[in-house]
């Protein structure tokens, strides 16, 4: 395993360690962080927010804080696919040669090179069994409860994080492949 592949490997650990302890906050603290983003957006985005009553602002709050629990849902597990399809696959530079001897085509052409599909399928996987696990331990977390349907956001968090991962891997190698010829 080479440099890039344990750094990812360690970012990786360590973002499924964070969103452990997100998870591991009680209901009551979650909530308040989540009102306080709430807070925050109204602050940036409305004209005048800050001259509202207590009341009208925590409405405002109140409002918002569904989608932002579900765009935090779904925000962490796109990073956590990226981070695990950066620890899984191999390819690209570090993976091809030492880089100052070889050219394109040989990094193009590395058999170490993952595919994209499987680039994609195999971390997909271990964020979506991670997801499900996150989900079990909030069982276990005071006013907490594990959702079937934040497991679904969370894989297609990772997908969507991964699926742009792919694009761009697609869009690299199809350049690669035009400049050679």
């Amino acid at each position: 395993m080479n440099v890039r592949r344990k750094v990812f490997l360690g970012l990786t650990i360590l973002w499924m360690v964070l969103i452990f302890a997100f998870s591991a906050r009680p209901a009551e603290i979650s909530s308040e962080d989540s009102r306080s983003i709430g807070l925050l957006i109204g602050e940036l985005f409305i004209p005048g927010f800050e001259e509202q009553s207590a009341e009208a602002q925590d409405r405002f709050a109140e409002k918002v804080d569904y989608p932002i629990r579900k765009a935090a849902h779904a925000s962490e597990y796109a990073v956590l696919g990226l981070l695990t399809a950066g620890a899984y696959m191999a390819g690209g530079a570090a993976d091809a040669g030492n880089g100052s001897d070889k050219k394109k085509t040989n990094i193009r052409n590395s058999k170490k090179r993952t595919s994209i599909s499987r680039g994609i399928l195999i971390p997909w996987v271990i964020s979506t069994a991670y997801a499900a696990t996150d989900e079990m331990h909030q069982l276990f977390v005071p006013g907490r409860s594990g959702q079937v349907s934040d497991v679904l956001l969370d894989s297609a968090g990772a997908m969507a994080g991964l699926a742009v991962l792919g694009g761009i891997r697609f869009f690299v190698q199809r350049r690669w492949d035009n400049d050679g010829k």
